[in-house]
């Protein structure tokens, strides 16, 4: 299927605007309570966790340091079971608590091998933070330390996942009737 087959009417509310604001707020406060007093990195995995992410440090109150990654390893809706990235983080992490932020945690890969990566580069504690949990999807063994919510083995855009770089932009998370 291409962009174009897919329509707005296409794509059915899964999670609204308001329920995001809401579930983003209580995992900041949540993070702020954890992370008091520790020295913090968070790792957003791009692209799809930008809007996650931006929300989520906003709604934090403790300092901390921001950083990226881009890590590609879906084509259209399909995984292509290789992790690929194509941006490295440049922070020091050694001796620090890394919270990778990330838009779904779906098949797994792509977490598991950066939690792996962050321990081996001497991060003092690695944990997840997942906007979407799919566990359905999970081919390797690996769970979220924070998630907003838990949703089925759905196909989702909006509020920074894409379909081929498309409705990222949409403030609701959306299922793609196909």
């Amino acid at each position: 299927m291409t962009v174009k087959e897919i329509a707005m009417n296409d794509i059915r509310v899964m999670i609204s605007k308001d329920e995001i604001e809401k579930k983003v707020a209580e995992l900041g406060k949540c993070l702020s309570d954890e992370y008091s007093g520790k020295d913090v990195v968070v790792v957003g995995v791009l692209k799809g966790a930008f809007i996650f992410m931006a929300d989520l440090v906003r709604a934090m109150t403790i300092p901390l340091h921001l950083d990226f990654l881009h890590c590609k390893s879906y084509v259209g809706s399909s995984s292509t079971g290789i992790v690929n990235i194509k941006m490295d983080y440049e922070l020091d992490i050694k001796g620090k608590h890394v919270i990778i932020v990330e838009d779904i945690l779906d098949t797994g890969r792509t977490l598991k091998a950066l939690k792996e990566r962050f321990k081996n580069d001497g991060a003092e504690s690695v944990k997840i933070a997942v906007f979407l949990d799919k566990p359905g999807g999970r081919v390797v063994e690996i769970d979220a330390d924070y998630s907003c919510f838990t949703i089925e083995n759905k196909f989702v855009v909006g509020y920074g996942l894409d379909y081929d770089e498309n409705y990222r932009n949409l403030d609701y998370v959306g299922e793609v009737i196909l």
